[in-house]
């Protein structure tokens, strides 16, 4: 059964969820929680306290790779998509069509879209990174502010590193 703890960040509560194999959920939460949020110092749970450290990090833009063990359940199709979500590299993004070449087909872009909706560890397995044609920002879980958000923190986070190299 998954341990959960809901995480307070800047961007809001973030839900985690373990199970015995590792990671199996990273959300924002749809409804209040009727329990607080934790300072990440009270999560007693080693994989989640080392989850919301990650995550932390990540959103203060001093982490750009998580590492953490996930449990990942889905279709087949889903979790071949949720693999190529990690190939986008920190900082880039990939239309739909893209990443659904890379599995078969363009035609199968709609069904790509489907598969990163329902993706259950959000940002560690990065479907923000996914775009529309264009560039045009399109659906995502945490909602189109949020997937801006993210997608600004990792290009500033970026650009810096390049300019310090």
């Amino acid at each position: 059964m998954p341990i959960s703890a809901t995480i307070a960040t800047a961007l809001g509560d973030f839900l985690l969820a373990a199970d015995d194999t590792g990671l199996c959920c990273l959300d924002f939460p749809r409804e209040r929680s009727t329990a607080p949020p934790l300072p990440v110092e009270r999560v007693a749970h080693p994989l989640l306290h080392e989850t919301a450290r990650q995550l932390l990090a990540y959103l203060e833009g001093s982490l750009t790779d998580f590492d953490l063990p996930l449990s990942i359940h889905g279709t087949a199709f889903q979790r071949q998509v949720w693999e190529q979500l990690q190939t986008i590299a920190y900082g880039q993004t990939m239309t739909y069509g893209e990443l659904a070449e890379r599995i078969g087909g363009r035609q199968k872009a709609r069904a790509v879209g489907g598969a990163a909706h329902v993706n259950p560890i959000s940002i560690v397995i990065p479907c923000h990174r996914l775009i529309g044609a264009g560039g045009n920002l399109t659906g995502f879980g945490g909602g189109l502010p949020m997937k801006r958000t993210l997608l600004d923190l990792e290009r500033t986070v970026s650009e810096r590193m390049h300019d310090n190299s």
